[in-house]
């Protein structure tokens, strides 16, 4: 990974694992976020336990964090695949149950369509396990109309923010 270094800016990243202690997968990434080069966490959301969209197995564990952070686009993709992959992350199918799963949402007010990343995520408008974390931290970036078309997705909030604990970098 270069580390390229790019003028501190906001990233919000999605964060979902439907395998295992999922609540433990959320919180040692959160750290590991926290633990990032040149990276702090901002805001965590609470925590919701969404349905699989588009896929079977457990229900999820949901969360959002806002990261301030001096990372290139593409390096703060090679850190939360890294940190997937150390949680145990294998990706056999598409949409396929996941230990510990990291999506880059929105990277300050860019847009970037290159083969390795899309930003905005491309389906997160879709999502109500995105949105409605995303809207508890940052409302600004999600508008009423979205959060109406993903008003018939079950999710329920099951813990504010205190779910992480305390995690070094707050």
């Amino acid at each position: 990974m270069s580390q390229a270094q790019a003028p501190e800016g906001r990233a919000w990243i999605g964060l979902g694992a439907n395998l295992g202690d999922r609540g433990a997968a959320l919180a040692r990434a959160v750290q590991a976020l926290a633990a990032m080069p040149a990276t702090r966490v901002a805001q965590v959301s609470g925590l919701y336990a969404s349905a699989p969209i588009d896929a079977g197995g457990p229900d999820y564990l949901n969360a959002v964090v806002e990261l301030a952070t001096s990372l290139a686009p593409l390096d703060l993709l090679d850190a939360l695949q890294a940190i997937e992959q150390a949680a145990g992350r294998e990706r056999p199918y598409r949409n396929a149950p996941r230990t510990l799963d990291l999506d880059l949402l929105l990277y300050a007010d860019q847009q970037i369509a290159c083969e390795r990343l899309v930003v905005p995520h491309p389906r997160m408008g879709e999502r109500a396990f995105v949105l409605l974390p995303l809207a508890e931290i940052a409302p600004e970036r999600v508008t009423a109309v979205q959060l109406e078309a993903v008003g018939d997705q079950r999710i329920e909030r099951i813990e504010g923010p205190e779910w992480v604990g305390t995690v070094s970098g707050f």
